[in-house]
């Protein structure tokens, strides 16, 4: 999930890069309570074991760690998981299209079932939308896939909120 160097230690936030740092102090969930954060990394560990138990394979994962950050405006969620999703094989061009994947036909049924899934369970549109996609996604998923996506965009939601309230900071690479 949300990491820094995958090792469960908080990301590493330097004040003098952080804009909105100089005009606000804010609070960074993580280190005022590690163990806290040590808790959530390890439900993404277990959520990695049941999504692989599951037969989901990493793109997928990582495709829909993107999509449920996207939804939730996670700037520094997004920018770790893009470059998982490539590194794991996930192609720029599918990357680029995420926001339109209906729109598409570059995704495969369950990916579109697994992300109508995820979006779902992120926006939390009401009952009968919901239960909509739902059913859509009963329809391409197994049982054991329908609860792995489940948890894997309950897991993102969280990492997400975190990083947004903590106001972590995206850097620039050189």
């Amino acid at each position: 999930m949300c990491k820094a160097g995958g090792n469960g230690q908080p990301p590493s936030v330097p004040e003098q890069e952080n804009p909105l740092s100089a005009t606000t102090q804010h609070v960074y969930l993580d280190k005022q309570h590690p163990a806290l954060w040590r808790a959530l990394n390890g439900l993404g560990l277990k959520v990695r074991e049941a999504a692989e138990a599951a037969g989901l394979d990493e793109t997928m994962v990582e495709l829909l760690r993107v999509r449920v950050s996207q939804l939730n405006g996670c700037a520094y969620c997004l920018d770790l998981h893009v470059r998982e999703a490539v590194e794991a094989g996930e192609s720029v061009q599918r990357l680029a299209v995420l926001p339109a994947w209906r729109e598409t036909a570059l995704f495969s049924e369950k990916e579109r079932a697994a992300l109508a899934l995820a979006e779902s369970i992120t926006e939390l549109p009401g009952h009968s939308v919901q239960g909509h996609e739902e059913a859509y996604a009963r329809e391409h998923l197994s049982e054991e896939e329908f609860s792995a996506v489940s948890w894997l965009a309950i897991a993102m939601n969280a990492f997400n909120r975190v990083s947004i309230t903590s106001h972590h900071p995206v850097t620039l690479d050189r």
